[in-house]
């Protein structure tokens, strides 16, 4: 058997196996923020993931950094995502939410009030807003205030209450990627004189306050936390990447959080470093091993393999192959994702994608 399908605990999970359907942004929240039955059908699909975490959810209004993404912060969007998890729970599978707060990456276009965008210090990303009239320029965002960052991490876990209530397994915390946890530890993107700017140890604080917050609210084995070490996706740019990840494996270690998720970029030795430091489950997901294009169901079983990680997470191979499980004790073969429907659209390139065998109706 392929150690991809050896069964693993995460949590308090009992999981059937090591294939995690990393979370992707799918921008098909039409209104609201709400998720529909369409949402409920495309992880329905997935639920032989072994644990599938969901697209990027805002924790709160000025949490939304795109178009079209959904929320997690009023009841009725709960109750909209309660479609999805009975679905998937219907379907045997396990799903956690992905809270991702934007921060610097947002637009006063997506703000029914106008509101700038808040971040840890007023630097602009230098991205875009892409919008039905046309790309926007992000501004320059607003630094916030003690008073913000109080209120951003009890959004996070009213958020994460909220993901209880719509019936989740747990959550999994966005500090990758260039959104507002990152923004915090990136020393490119955070300023701050206070006590949450400076070496490492000030950067990392907002990240571990909001890990403790939420782990309190929920439990920690209903919590995890996704980093990226290295990335420059959305103008970061880390200097000190080595010594800040030990740092803050090492802070959140003690919580016995449900996993640490590792998005690489060009970054094995980091990944090593964490791998060192983490004494949980550590989930994977790994760069290329050739270093171009999406990772292989090859680049996941070697890390397996080596010890390197517990659980590796794929997020096009998800996307093309409902059946990625059972494509992957086939040996293959897989379709190819089609990046003209990633983001937006209808069922076609989110629900349409054929499986190995005709899947058996529900």
């Amino acid at each position: 058997m392929n150690e991809l399908l050896q069964p693993v605990t995460v949590g308090r999970l009992d999981l059937s196996n090591r294939l995690l359907m990393a979370p992707m942004t799918r921008s098909r929240a039409f209104r609201d923020g709400l998720v529909d039955k369409l949402t409920a059908e495309y992880y329905g699909q997935r639920a032989g993931a072994g644990l599938i975490i969901t697209e990027g959810t805002q924790p709160c209004v000025l949490g939304q950094g795109y178009i079209d993404t959904p929320g997690l912060h009023t009841p009725e969007q709960a109750e909209a995502w309660r479609r999805v998890t009975d679905e998937v729970h219907r379907r045997g599978g396990r799903i956690f939410v992905q809270l991702m707060h934007a921060g610097r990456i947002g637009h006063p276009y997506l703000y029914p009030g106008g509101e700038l965008p808040l971040a840890p210090s007023p630097i602009p990303s230098g991205e875009r807003l892409h919008t039905p009239d046309g790309p926007l320029d992000l501004p320059t965002p607003r630094e916030m205030t003690m008073e913000d960052i109080a209120r951003a991490i009890e959004e996070f876990v009213a958020s994460a209450r909220y993901a209880m209530a719509a019936g989740f397994d747990g959550v999994e915390l966005h500090g990758a990627s260039g959104y507002l946890i990152h923004q915090f530890l990136s020393d490119n993107t955070n300023w701050r004189t206070d006590a949450y700017g400076g070496a490492a140890e000030g950067r990392i604080r907002f990240a571990e306050e909001v890990v403790r917050a939420v782990s309190d609210a929920i439990g920690p084995a209903r919590t995890g936390i996704r980093v990226s070490p290295g990335i420059t996706y959305n103008g970061m740019d880390e200097s000190d990447p080595d010594v800040l990840y030990t740092e803050l494996a090492r802070a959140l270690a003690p919580y016995g959080l449900a996993y640490l998720h590792v998005s690489e970029n060009d970054t094995r030795d980091i990944t090593k470093l964490l791998r060192a430091e983490w004494p949980g489950t550590l989930v994977l997901n790994p760069h290329p091993g050739d270093g171009d294009g999406a990772a292989t169901v090859e680049d996941g079983t070697e890390a397996l393999r080596s010890g390197l990680a517990d659980a590796i997470s794929f997020g096009r191979l998800w996307l093309a192959n409902p059946d990625l499980h059972v494509r992957v004790a086939a040996g293959g073969p897989y379709n190819e994702a089609d990046p003209a429907t990633f983001y937006g659209g209808d069922h076609r390139g989110y629900t349409d994608y054929p499986t190995l065998t005709p899947a058996v109706a529900p």
